[in-house]
């Protein structure tokens, strides 16, 4: 893989894992979001597929 490509993957890995991070703090104090459970339950499952989907690029890559 392309430097630019991985820098790409893994930036976007990146972001998917501090939205992953808001949206369980979100869930338990009620911070950044405001609380809600439906849209920080579906914030996780989004940022664990990109995480899921990113590493498996990386290993498609190798």
């Amino acid at each position: 893989m392309a430097g630019k490509s991985q820098g790409i993957v893994v930036g976007s890995m990146g972001v998917a894992g501090l939205m992953g991070v808001a949206a369980i703090l979100d869930l338990a104090l009620g911070f950044p979001f405001g609380g809600q459970m439906v849209l920080d339950i579906m914030f996780i499952l989004a940022s664990g597929l990109v995480v899921y989907m990113g590493i498996d690029c990386m290993k498609d890559a190798r």
